[in-house]
């Protein structure tokens, strides 16, 4: 019998706040100047890549360990208590001077999700801050968040790509999310395009949203997108040929495998065929012929019913890479990625609606029915 596989997810960390909102409002409306809103409630959990992406692996049994950065304030000490739950606080970095991340997540019923974000001690989070031994005696580097934390974006992404290049000519595959941007931040205003040329060469699993993707790659076609959407949901617009494009600019790029999350519908997928991903089929196990050349759009599982987004997307990608530790094929992996997230859906924060793989799996058998089919 092999031995188990083990991975290392490191990056963004946060607490999220969540007030539950008693109905559906009028956006513009519900956030005008002197209005007081009355709310139900408040959910509050870890964020971030390192927790939700992290601690959902660590849950669906991945010999997991979690790298990230908090402050010496009490937002830290919430951080690491909930890590303490999950026996997952050792591999994280406490800074005295520097302050705890969090989120407020405004998930108001009928309007996509609004986040209020301080990157705190995450934009002082550098490569120095890694443990490379240990990294490099895994299988798996899942890294998330670059787009939140200074060090990642700064000098066309230097230090980025130095991470990634290190781990991955080590030997180690590599996992790379991003996070939504803030247009009119530092990092709205980085050259992705130019930080995706350095870094993706080093990527084997490259999973951010459609959204995402494509302001970092195709600004143009991102206003398109988003004039189209007249405020609503830009991923309720798309079709597969508005995101195919993105997904071979990514393989192009030099990644071996674009898994695009596309919201409630699902997720577009393509790998390549070139001796790339048969690198990656070596390192962890998979058998080449059910990865190489593929590419299609996996549409998501009927959700028993939808609480909140917030998570989903990384929670997803937990149940994908498990699958691939576990040596599964990419049709699997799928499965359990877009079951995982109709799962993740019917909490507030990203584990509480968390499902075991084989529960998954075991539904999908059953008959679950997927959307838009």
């Amino acid at each position: 019998m092999k031995n188990q596989k083990r991975a290392v997810v490191a990056g963004h960390i946060c607490i999220d706040m969540t007030p539950e909102f008693s109905s559906s409002a009028n956006i513009s409306e519900m956030l005008s100047p002197g209005k007081l809103i009355h709310t139900k409630g408040i959910d509050i959990h870890t964020g971030g890549a390192v927790a939700n992406t992290g601690l959902a692996m660590k849950l669906l049994g991945a010999d997991v360990t979690l790298m990230g950065k908090v402050g010496k304030d009490d937002l830290g000490t919430l951080i690491l208590n909930v890590l303490d739950k999950y026996q997952s606080r050792d591999g994280m970095i406490i800074e005295d001077n520097a302050q705890s991340s969090y989120s407020v997540v405004l998930a108001i019923p009928g309007v996509d999700r609004i986040f209020l974000h301080n990157p705190g001690a995450n934009d002082t989070f550098s490569v120095k801050d890694l443990d490379m031994a240990l990294i490099k005696k895994t299988d798996l580097f899942h890294f998330g968040y670059p787009t939140l934390m200074k060090n990642m974006y700064e000098n066309e992404g230097a230090m980025l790509a130095e991470m990634v290049k290190e781990i991955h000519e080590a030997g180690v595959a590599v996992s790379l999310d991003m996070a939504a941007v803030d247009d009119s931040s530092d990092a709205g205003k980085a050259d992705w395009h130019k930080i995706l040329e350095k870094v993706l060469p080093y990527v084997d699993f490259f999973v951010p949203s459609v959204e995402e993707l494509c302001f970092m790659i195709d600004r143009s076609r991102y206003q398109e997108w988003k004039n189209r959407a007249c405020g609503d949901d830009i991923t309720g617009v798309l079709t597969e040929e508005d995101i195919a494009p993105l997904a071979e600019q990514i393989i192009s790029m030099g990644a071996a495998v674009a898994l695009i999350k596309s919201g409630a519908p699902g997720m577009y997928y393509k790998t390549a065929a070139n001796h790339k991903l048969l690198q990656v089929c070596e390192k962890l196990d998979l058998v080449p012929e059910e990865w190489s050349g593929k590419q299609g759009f996996e549409y998501s599982y009927l959700a028993d019913k939808v609480v909140s987004g917030t998570g989903a997307g990384d929670t997803s990608i937990a149940a994908f890479l498990t699958s691939v530790l576990n040596g599964k094929s990419l049709e699997f992996s799928l499965q359990m990625a877009t079951a995982e997230g109709a799962s993740c859906v019917t909490a507030f924060d990203a584990l509480s609606g968390l499902k075991p793989l084989k529960a998954l799996e075991k539904k999908i058998q059953n008959g679950w029915k997927k959307v838009n089919r």
